[in-house]
């Protein structure tokens, strides 16, 4: 078994947990990437690291940033997580998505008057 590196652990995790997040099985990131499940399986676990033409299409396909996958930091306002969630919802879903945002800002603003 290879020696797993403390980097790789770090960066395999978070790109776990953009791929659950995203709602993507380890057979789809794969095949959206082009690489095979075992390799999806062992760059998560760390066993393994990926190259820069790799990340990037993984970035790409989670809609994720590759600061956040090598460094951990999202950037500021990255709302790309959530877009990629909402493009499985239907359009009564989407709307309803809307409204409670609409009301989460109002009532942001009213709390800033105050």
């Amino acid at each position: 078994m290879k020696e797993r590196k403390d980097i790789n652990v770090q960066i395999g995790a978070r790109i776990q947990q953009a791929r659950e997040i995203s709602g993507y099985t380890q057979e789809k990131l794969a095949d959206k990437v082009d690489v095979s499940t075992q390799y999806i399986s062992d760059l998560e676990r760390g066993i393994v690291g990926t190259s820069v033409p790799t990340l990037i299409k993984i970035c790409n396909t989670l809609c994720i940033s590759s600061d956040y996958i090598l460094m951990g930091r999202s950037g500021q306002n990255d709302v790309s997580g959530i877009l990629n969630r909402l493009q499985y919802l239907s359009q009564d879903e989407i709307k309803i998505v809307e409204n409670s945002i609409n009301l989460m800002i109002a009532a942001f603003q009213s709390r800033e008057k105050i």
